[in-house]
């Protein structure tokens, strides 16, 4: 080794490619990646990036302060809700995350589909219909007839992570709208009680 250079941290692979000391190195670096990503992207400091609501489209609405902490619980709890309804269902997830999750979605790698309970279907599946009924009388009583449904708002956010930021103003009224109406449902703050 040269005089007056540092080793680099972790040790040479047989094929000289430098592997990390540790797992919890290559995290690290993984980390700082999507913060960086995320500062670059979304013009915040580095200290708002660390915040997780910036990694999912419902959270960069709660973060920009367009939905308030109780309409962003309920838009995760129905995001849960709707998802364990696909899986129990047998249905493709509606955003597949990784390239196993696509190659299991198209039957290419993972086997069959797990056999769940009959009593811990039908109760996911009354909790998903219960949110989509929410919702149904969201779109009915919304506030205004301009701008799109509450419905197809909140499982757009939620759901299939639609870009929220530049959507005019009725619209996200209206998706406050549906989540207010999911947290009367899910009993989420002081007014659902």
């Amino acid at each position: 080794m040269a005089r007056g250079r540092k080793r680099k941290a972790g040790r040479r692979h047989p094929c000289g490619k430098l592997v990390p000391a540790s797992v919890g190195e290559t995290q690290r670096e993984v980390v700082a990646t999507v913060l960086e990503a995320r500062q670059r992207h979304y013009g915040v400091t580095a200290r708002q990036a660390k915040d997780d609501r910036l990694g999912t489209a419902l959270g960069r609405v709660a973060f920009a302060g367009k939905i308030t902490a109780d309409q962003y619980s309920a838009g995760e709890m129905y995001g849960e809700i709707m998802a364990r309804n696909r899986a129990v269902m047998g249905l493709p997830m509606d955003q597949p995350r990784s390239v196993t999750a696509l190659l299991i979605n198209e039957g290419i790698f993972g086997g069959s589909a797990p056999d769940h309970d009959p009593d811990l279907v039908e109760k996911v599946r009354r909790r998903a219909a219960a949110a989509i009924m929410m919702l149904c009388t969201a779109d009915h009583d919304a506030p205004g007839t301009i701008g799109r449904k509450p419905s197809a708002l909140v499982h757009a956010v939620v759901c299939h992570e639609a870009e929220a930021s530049n959507w005019p103003a009725a619209d996200i009224i209206n998706l406050g709208h549906g989540l207010d109406a999911l947290c009367r449902l899910f009993r989420i703050g002081s007014d659902s009680s």
